[in-house]
């Protein structure tokens, strides 16, 4: 017998993600009744990996729900837990958070009135549940709703609108409770083959991988049709020793099962005049379109520490500038500003500015057998 649930939702853009917005407040509060839920609405367990039974559309960047609901701290406004649904599995991965969707966050509060509006320069406290870190946005209210309508372009989407700037405030250690998880800047991972490849493996906005794309036989400027089935396979390898070395997983098999986290990027030097190095990242397997939010922040991150594979790739540690890097669909800036705690450094915030939008709003029908 099948059931039919409708759930209050509103299909969001932040930066270049895609997802699934919620009212905490208007959702069941069984927690395996709502990741089933989720999975059926963007169409998942897909065998053909398309979701055309849902609203997802096949590719990990707009195959995401968010939670959205006012916050129980004190310090913060909104709280805001992120979902990466898996397309050829039953699975939903909470183990991250999504850099590009927070952009969409403080507009779904505003718009459901979670919060109070008011016109003019809005500041939001965001807690970031998945990883227990504070986002602080702003955003221009006009005529009591958010402004997404502007002139602000952003690489990786097609049209302009209105800026959000996001800034993470002590984004490192989120899943690990340390910037470098191994306490080391630069590790050798081991591939099934035996092969060594060194690597930062840096915990900052989300965990992540950083390799040298040279050390893999590439270029650095790889679109997804030019990499192989063999390569994906390796670094998902890379990816899963990288999981077993920070301490994220007991097992290989358990970061098989945990795709969304950690990122793995790889990086080399850069061709576009005004940029530092140039980067691709995989999500869920595939190469990303541009860059995943919070892969840039750890870029970020890492490129201001010496030592690192992304430190090194640029020629010196990164610090006191804003930081321009090439992407698959362009380039992005964004700046950590970095402290010296101890003998080591601290992240104090990295700063970026998005675009987002809402897309639709209505509900989403969700068959269950």
């Amino acid at each position: 017998m099948t059931s039919l649930f409708q759930l209050k939702s509103t299909l969001m853009r932040g930066g270049t993600s895609k997802g699934l917005f919620f009212a905490s407040h208007q959702l069941p509060d069984d927690p395996a009744l709502l990741e089933r839920l989720f999975i059926r609405a963007l169409g998942s367990p897909d065998p053909y990996g398309k979701q055309i039974d849902g609203v997802g559309t096949g590719i990990s960047t707009t195959s995401k729900v968010a939670i959205i609901g006012p916050s129980a701290r004190p310090d913060c406004d909104i709280d805001y837990l992120f979902g990466h649904v898996a397309i050829g599995e039953a699975r939903v991965d909470w183990s991250g958070s999504c850099g590009n969707l927070t952009a969409a966050v403080p507009l779904f509060a505003l718009m459901e009135r979670i919060i109070p509006v008011k016109n003019g320069l809005a500041e939001l406290r965001i807690w970031q549940a998945n990883i227990g870190k504070k986002i602080i946005a702003t955003l221009e209210v006009r005529d009591g709703e958010p402004l997404w309508v502007g002139e602000y372009h952003i690489d990786g989407v097609a049209f302009p609108g209105a800026p959000v700037t996001l800034r993470f405030i002590d984004p490192a250690g989120g899943a690990s409770g340390k910037l470098f998880p191994t306490g080391r800047v630069c590790e050798e991972l081991t591939l099934p083959d035996g092969e060594h490849l060194s690597a930062t493996l840096i915990d900052a906005g989300n965990p992540t991988v950083f390799v040298r794309a040279t050390d893999l036989g590439l270029s650095g400027f790889e679109t997804a049709e030019q990499l192989s089935p063999e390569m994906l396979a390796r670094l998902e390898a890379l990816r899963a020793a990288g999981a077993l070395a920070m301490g994220l997983v007991d097992s290989l098999e358990a970061a098989a099962a945990q795709p969304a986290t950690p990122k793995i990027s790889f990086v080399g030097k850069a061709s576009d005049e005004g940029c530092a190095l140039n980067g691709r990242i995989l999500s869920m397997g595939r190469l990303h379109h541009a860059y995943t939010g919070t892969g840039a922040i750890a870029l970020a991150a890492a490129a201001a520490i010496k030592g690192t594979v992304v430190a090194e790739t640029i020629g010196q540690p990164w610090r006191g500038k804003p930081l321009t890097f090439s992407h698959a669909s362009g380039r992005q800036t964004l700046e950590a500003l970095v402290s010296r705690q101890g003998r080591g450094w601290r992240i104090d915030e990295v700063a970026m500015t998005r675009t987002a939008r809402p897309l639709m709003r209505g509900e989403v029908f969700i068959p269950l057998d």
